[in-house]
């Protein structure tokens, strides 16, 4: 009786320790991801670039006629100075300054919210992105998925590369989703 109560702890650890020694050498399932290309191959992505072009666009279409305000009002300066008044040239520099102001304010202003429209936009598909990654992961049984692009990955087999997989079920459930009217 002494004997079985001595073997039995050492056959239980026994077992637990070649159970664990098997679940040590398990491979474990890797995939990666170019978070990067997912984003700009994917519909969603797609048009928020373009969403983000169209507004640097603007912005510097603005910029370039508040330039050429400013430099229409310096042509009339430097035109005027043999003919003008000392209060009409004064009046003409004082506009200059306004204008040179408010296009400092416009470009601050308007850079300030391209970039927090910029990382709103990206955010959001990021976390839409991230949910289909780790349903993706669990379906296949990936343990772990490295992004190519923020996790320092050197060199990957195209077999782990789950990015076009992300970016059609993606670009799918975005299509199965009845877009908002605005």
């Amino acid at each position: 009786m002494n004997r079985i109560r001595t073997i039995a702890p050492l056959v239980i650890l026994f077992v637990l320790a070649v159970a664990a020694a098997g679940y040590a050498q398990q491979a474990s399932k890797i995939a990666v991801i170019n978070s990067q290309m997912a984003f700009e191959t994917s519909v969603e992505g797609k048009k928020a670039l373009s969403q983000m072009q169209d507004r640097e666009n603007k912005i510097k279409s603005d910029i370039q006629k508040l330039d050429d305000a400013i430099r229409l009002l310096e042509n009339k300066l430097t035109t005027g100075r043999l003919t003008m008044t000392n209060e009409a040239l004064m009046g003409i520099q004082a506009d200059i300054d306004n204008q040179t102001t408010r296009r400092k304010r416009y470009e601050e202003d308007a850079t300030r919210d391209g970039n927090q429209f910029a990382n709103n936009i990206i955010q959001k598909i990021r976390t839409e992105m991230v949910a289909i990654i780790e349903a993706l992961a669990k379906e296949r049984g990936y343990d772990l998925v490295l992004d190519m692009i923020t996790g320092g990955v050197v060199t990957s087999s195209p077999t782990v590369d789950i990015t076009k997989d992300v970016v059609a079920r993606y670009d799918q459930s975005k299509a199965a989703v009845p877009p908002v009217k605005k």
